[in-house]
């Protein structure tokens, strides 16, 4: 994944057009989290009159008004236009393709590699400024004598996980599967296996949809072209330098690479249904959709997998259907919405504070916590993939699979207010200490209690529902189905009162579940 370096978050600049800029790459950036600023030369509007020379009289006369007008009709009939677009899929043919992904709401993201050996971050190799030779003895210590993908699947489907996306391959360039346009995958090392065949195999037994997810970085590949995140990205960074250790580097052998490898893995392994390629960051020494040849990549990822789901990170924001989902990476429940340029989002979450094996990493999120990321998802209709970085021996962390877990005891009493809910319609408000899912299949409301029980909110634990006076005929608690007691608002307002239990349900979250009238 793309979220260790703290220089990926800091201000960067993006082409802009018109006098206000419009910013048209963001969503593929490393995270939702990144600042923007834009690089804009020509003034904005208010800037130039109220920040200029222009005298008070000229604001007041009809002139100025006439001019604004003008300044702002170039910009406004350029956000009024179209988009572009690569495809002729309707919204009703993407609505169908996607309606599984947008029902099933929670998935497993597994990153592995030979970053687990020195298990300190996925990112070792750029973090530690490593040379492929000194990289090397990884690939030839990588031996996962206890890899049992069928155990992994088991413990995604015990967790209510409904799909599962796998590195194929990181940054690093390390291949889990059997490529035939490298050397440098598993089948060469002690495995002497496509890991990626089993890996398949395995989750598609359990009745759990697979995912790939190919890193567009290559940090090992003999072509791929030193830029600003590249473990030998020069210290000086003039352009000299970097035309200085690219000599002899060609991005376009590189781009036809991993545009074979694609159609391999789209190719080799039956129906695959979402395709994670991972990331963009143009600008001066990055890379953006010319260097991967994206638009071209995405027609030929349609034609192999006409069905298949495939994220934001290959910088098309300018084509309305550039990506399918928006990805917002280690954010705050807080920070998520309920769509992001028109599109569905999936966050993308650790356990811990990095994406691979990290032995000594101890800043785990709690189970309330990781439950929070869940339950916030859905009620914004979006949804929550959590990622698990196995050890080099082919294992899950303790600590992971202790989490996985508790989620599963509490998905296998909750989880009808995850799978085919969305966020509540109008007119139903969450009271505060609690979030709100909706079944609109069922016409059932999920209340979601956070900080349960809620003395210091509500005396006497009675929650009040401001305006669900007549709108629901019956609740329960969705763990035990037990009955919730509600009444009116005795100050004639159409307040509904719920009573809830002096004692907290054996749950970390408990759920009411109302029926709506």
């Amino acid at each position: 994944m793309s979220s260790k370096p703290s220089f990926l978050y800091q201000t960067s600049s993006f082409p802009c057009e018109g006098p206000f800029g419009r910013n048209l790459c963001a969503a593929s950036k490393v995270s939702s989290r990144r600042k923007v600023s834009f690089g804009c030369r020509a003034l904005p509007a208010r800037q130039l009159f109220f920040g200029g020379k222009l005298s008070g009289r000229l604001f007041r006369s009809g002139v100025f008004i006439l001019f604004v007008a003008l300044a702002m009709a170039p910009a406004m009939a350029q956000n009024a236009a179209p988009r572009k677009r690569i495809g002729n899929e309707t919204p009703e043919q993407k609505e169908k393709r996607m309606a599984w992904w947008t029902h099933d709401r929670f998935g497993m993201f597994i990153h592995w590699g030979l970053y687990a050996l020195p298990a300190r971050h996925e990112w070792v190799k750029h973090n530690e400024k490593l040379t492929n030779e000194q990289y090397q003895k990884y690939f030839d210590t990588f031996n996962p004598d206890l890899f049992d993908p069928k155990a992994w699947a088991k413990s995604a489907k015990a967790a209510g996980m409904k799909y599962a996306v796998l590195t194929t391959k990181h940054h690093e360039g390390f291949c889990l599967f059997d490529s035939k346009y490298t050397d440098y995958k598993a089948t060469n090392t002690a495995a002497r296996r496509d890991l990626v065949k089993e890996f398949v195999e395995a989750f598609r037994a359990e009745g759990i949809k697979v995912g790939f997810y190919y890193s567009l970085l290559d940090w090992h590949h003999p072509d791929y072209t030193i830029d600003g995140i590249h473990p030998q990205a020069p210290e000086n960074d003039s352009d000299t330098a970097y035309e200085r250790l690219n000599k002899g580097r060609d991005m376009a052998k590189y781009r036809a690479y991993l545009r074979n490898q694609v159609r391999e893995l789209l190719t080799n392994y039956g129906k695959i249904d979402i395709l994670w390629l991972d990331f963009s960051f143009p600008g001066k020494h990055g890379k953006g959709h010319e260097d991967w040849g994206s638009v071209e990549l995405l027609k030929m990822i349609r034609q192999l997998q006409p069905g298949i789901i495939v994220d934001n990170r290959l910088d098309l924001d300018e084509y309305a259907d550039g990506a399918d989902f928006a990805t917002p990476e280690q954010v705050k429940p807080s920070e998520l919405k309920s769509e992001y340029d028109g599109m569905p989002f999936e966050t993308c979450q650790t356990f811990s504070g990095s994406w691979g094996y990290y032995r000594d990493e101890n800043t785990w999120k709690t189970i309330h916590e990781l439950l929070t990321l869940l339950i916030t998802s859905v009620s914004k209709s979006g949804n929550l993939i959590l990622n698990v970085g196995p050890t080099a021996r082919g294992v899950f962390d303790y600590r992971a699979q202790r989490a996985l877990t508790a989620i599963g005891d509490w998905m296998q009493y909750n989880n009808k207010s995850i799978y085919g809910c969305k966020q509540a319609p109008a007119g139903f408000d969450a009271p505060k200490g609690t979030l709100l899912t909706y079944n609109p299949e069922t016409r059932r409301l999920y209340l979601h209690l956070m900080n349960y029980p809620f003395l210091d909110l509500y005396p006497r634990n009675q929650v009040v529902l401001h305006g669900y006076k007549d709108k629901i005929k019956y609740a329960q608690l969705l763990n035990d189905d037990s009955e919730i007691k509600y009444q009116a608002a005795t100050d004639g307002s159409d307040d509904l009162v719920l009573s809830l239990p002096a004692l907290r349900p054996n749950t970390d979250v408990p759920v009411v579940e109302m029926i709506l009238k």
